[in-house]
């Protein structure tokens, strides 16, 4: 992957580029959210792992400017802001994911591929449907009625398996195990990427479709739909 990071903490900085590189990985360093956002529109990136309190602009700032450029690379925020409110605000600022200092090198990579795998679709299935709410599996695209949806690709993750499992209830487990593999993330970052995909696709709309079913797992379905009952 050809990788760009905006840190302004050298001994970070060294820290991520030396392992990286050792792992094959092609990069870019930025010590200031200014200069990480000329790398970052001049140059073709896999990914951009980005720092929260930079000098001259800040992460959250340069997040929400690279959303609105097309095309442009998947983030991963890395910072020691660790409270649920700020993880949810670099998500809604744009980031695909966001871990919190101190991080294991080795999660860090498993992170960025997951944010940057593009996903095959599965089985025969070319596009899910719950309720109004569709999933083109060929073109990424998620729509509710007639309003297009953004989601960022663990968020997207996420729908998609509970798409599949609807009406069933999947467990936080499930989820966790099925995005991230052996490397499970923070308690909160499971929630965090599931509040933004609520908000996404329930927020403004009449019927809310994922219910949090408290001490099992989540649920994506029509409430107004009838589904079978198990049999006793």
């Amino acid at each position: 992957m050809r990788l760009l990071i905006i840190e302004d903490n050298r001994s970070i900085a060294a820290n991520l580029t030396d392992f990286l590189t050792a792992r094959g990985h092609v990069v870019d360093l930025a010590g200031d959210g200014i200069g990480g956002l000329h790398l970052a529109l001049v140059n073709d990136y896999d990914a951009i792992l980005l720092d929260l309190m930079l000098p001259g602009m800040d992460g959250l700032t340069l997040c929400r400017k690279l959303r609105d450029e097309p095309g442009h690379p998947p983030v991963l925020i890395l910072t020691a802001r660790d409270s649920l409110d700020d993880k949810l605000l670099g998500l809604e600022a744009g980031a695909d994911d966001y871990m919190v200092k101190p991080y294991a090198l080795r999660e860090v990579e498993a992170r960025l591929r997951t944010i940057t795998r593009r996903r095959q679709p599965q089985g025969h299935a070319r596009k899910l449907r719950v309720a109004d709410l569709t999933y083109d599996m060929e073109t990424y695209r998620v729509t509710r009625g007639d309003r297009a949806i953004d989601l960022p690709p663990i968020s997207l993750k996420l729908l998609e398996l509970l798409m599949r499992a609807s009406p069933k209830v999947v467990s936080r487990e499930e989820l966790e195990s099925t995005v991230w593999g052996d490397q499970p993330p923070d308690s909160d970052a499971l929630k965090a990427h599931l509040h933004v995909m609520r908000n996404a696709i329930d927020k403004s709309f009449e019927r809310p479709l994922l219910r949090t079913v408290r001490g099992v797992g989540y649920q994506l379905a029509d409430p107004q739909a009838a589904y079978p009952r198990a049999a006793p």
